[in-house]
């Protein structure tokens, strides 16, 4: 790579977000995340209950965060 970063060492995130959606009778957690280029959803886990999945994302987002340098919200 010209920026001198090693192949497999991942650019810098800007944002990251959740979603929990219902998907064949379960709630489904997917994260977001944004690059300078591009943006990569994945699916995290399946749960029963929607509350399960809200906090299961909820916790998720806050430790993608940690990561992300900046302020996050203004």
């Amino acid at each position: 790579m010209s920026d001198g970063r090693p192949p497999h060492m991942p650019e810098e995130a800007y944002a990251v977000e959740t979603y929990v959606e219902s998907e064949r009778g379960q709630w489904v957690v997917d994260i977001v995340v944004i690059f300078e280029d591009e943006a990569v959803r994945r699916r995290i886990n399946t749960y029963r209950t929607e509350r399960r999945a809200r906090i299961a994302a909820e916790w998720i987002k806050r430790a993608a965060q940690r990561d992300i340098k900046g302020p996050l919200n203004g």
